[in-house]
């Protein structure tokens, strides 16, 4: 009996120029080419990823989905022998529990993790409460433009807190590490929320800020008209077991979500005092480095008008050395250097770019791996240690949050001050102060920072260009903390409480935020009955 089964063809090596109709051309030849496999039907180009290894050969390697019937049984491995993967079913499957709800559930924090928690609750009736210390889309880019023009910072709606969480100013990157059925989930509900197929084609999609704030307003409405509610402004200052309170209310729950980003520290530490059991885990702090795109696509595309065909070029750089690492991360082709403040007195820079990448320059974080060690081991300890360089940042920055900077030879000769040329600093517009970095940090970021642009310097033409500059500082990486909790998703000491995402020390970015929300969506419901 024939059995039909969706597929993936993978590693379709094409020449730049190959357009979607020539890869699926490729993929159905090599299908029918197989006895086991018969009739092959919506076929449809799935990721394609840049090789440019060989500057000389550039090419595109691509994969294509499609829906086959074999006319045998054929295992997993054999297909693997062919370059053929069996595609995942439909993962989330949602089981209601029984237990009544006696007040609705409540999620705390609109970033990755909590829209889509919020999201899978409504859709299967759940009528959740969020609660969220931002304010909408709208409002939040209000905030975050005043900050930028006279350093007015709202310590309640910037580039941290608000509809989307930090992701929705960056470059929203929509690439994870983990190996997860709800992956595929997370991406498909993005292309539903608005992302561009396009986008959503490649190995490593983004959407870019420009768009991913169009998106969150999108979960916004969709919430919404499902019977959820989001109340913005709404400032949770304590967690107790049923009840939070917020801006001075208690709100009740039946279950709560605590979704609240990496960047909470008032509320950890309220957590902290109040019994939840957390501890201190590993996370990185280092600078912004900064290159024109056109020497980037150059370096890696051996032709910057390459760019035209490929987009703008991307690159991953790490070095370990004993213990510690040093890598970039978050890397922004043709973005900016944002201000990403969210505390008065400290300063903290972060990578955005707009769904087209075409800004002048590009720019990554140079990230040095921090261990609990080097703190105390002390959950409170690890959050010291990024307000200690931020606050020094804004020292060095002479206040008014002008941000410290320091072009690469100075930085590695350990001479203060800048010699700009080619590449102007984008942080506000070019507000930094002339620095000496290493007094920021302590020495062994210092010291990893500069083996790391040496030994990156040596991977790509012009990265440790002397006059490249550095700013400092990047702080916000993940979350310095993780609250516990059980198998079943629970925090350790409160049966009611699921932390969730990034904040909570489960995730990584956006994709794994996300799929963390769902995972907490989904224990929820198999614990109680919808609302309606």
């Amino acid at each position: 009996m024939k059995q039909s089964r969706g597929i993936t063809v993978e590693n379709i090596r094409v020449p730049v120029t190959a357009d979607d109709a020539q890869i699926i051309d490729i993929a159905r030849r090599k299908l029918s080419s197989l006895p086991f496999i018969g009739d092959a039907t919506e076929l449809d180009v799935y990721k394609k990823s840049i090789d440019a290894r060989r500057k000389s050969d550039i090419t595109l390697v691509c994969s294509v989905r499609a829906t086959v019937s074999f006319s045998r049984a054929v295992n997993e491995s054999k297909l693997a022998s062919y370059g053929i993967k069996l595609a995942a079913a439909d993962a989330v499957k949602a089981v209601y529990g029984t237990e009544k709800m006696t007040s609705s559930p409540v999620v705390v924090g609109f970033g990755p993790a909590g829209m889509f928690a919020a999201l899978f609750l409504a859709e299967n009736g759940y009528e959740p409460v969020v609660l969220e210390r931002g304010g909408s889309v709208g409002d939040r880019v209000a905030a975050v433009e005043k900050f930028v023009s006279d350093g007015d910072l709202d310590t309640d709606c910037n580039i941290q807190f608000g509809a989307g969480g930090a992701g929705t100013f960056s470059d929203g990157k929509l690439t994870t590490r983990i190996s997860d059925p709800y992956v595929q989930t997370v991406l498909n509900t993005f292309a539903e929320m608005g992302a561009s197929p396009d986008a959503m084609k490649r190995a490593k999609p983004h959407v870019g800020t420009d768009v991913l704030r169009r998106i969150v307003e999108n979960f916004d409405a969709r919430i919404t008209s499902l019977g959820g509610k989001i109340r913005y402004r709404t400032k949770v200052t304590e967690v107790r077991e049923g009840a939070v309170v917020a801006n001075g209310e208690t709100v009740p729950y039946s279950s709560l979500i605590l979704a609240v980003g990496h960047s909470s520290r008032e509320l950890y530490s309220s957590l902290f005092g109040s019994g939840f059991e957390m501890v201190a885990k590993p996370f990185s702090c280092g600078v912004r480095i900064e290159h024109l795109t056109r020497d980037i696509d150059r370096a890696m595309y051996g032709d910057e008008s390459l760019s035209e065909l490929l987009g703008h070029a991307e690159y991953s750089l790490s070095h370990r050395q004993g213990e510690r690492g040093v890598y970039t991360f978050c890397m922004c082709p043709g973005g900016e250097v944002v201000a990403a403040s969210s505390e008065a007195g400290g300063v903290v820079t972060n990578g955005m770019s707009n769904s087209r990448r075409d800004g002048v320059n590009s720019n990554a974080a140079i990230a040095v791996s921090v261990l609990p060690s080097d703190f105390g081991d002390d959950p409170m300890s690890a959050v010291e240690f990024q307000r200690k360089l931020e606050r020094s940042a804004f020292t060095c920055g002479g206040g008014n949050y002008y941000a410290p900077c320091q072009t690469v030879g100075r930085f590695m000769s350990g001479s203060a001050g800048m010699d700009l040329c080619r590449v102007s600093p984008s942080y506000r517009g070019g507000l930094v102060t002339p620095s000496d970095l290493g007094k920021i940090f302590p020495d062994f970021i210092t010291s990893m920072l500069r083996i790391g642009i040496d030994r990156f310097g040596k991977k790509i033409d012009g990265f440790s260009s002397s006059d490249a500059p550095l700013t400092g500082v990047e702080s916000r990486t993940s979350s310095p903390v993780r609250i516990l909790r059980r198998e079943d998703l629970t925090a350790t000491r409160f049966s009611s409480v699921y932390p969730c995402g990034e904040g909570a020390g489960y995730a990584g970015g956006i994709v794994s935020a996300a799929v963390d929300g769902i995972r907490c969506a989904l224990a929820v419901m198999a614990r109680y009955a919808p609302v309606r």
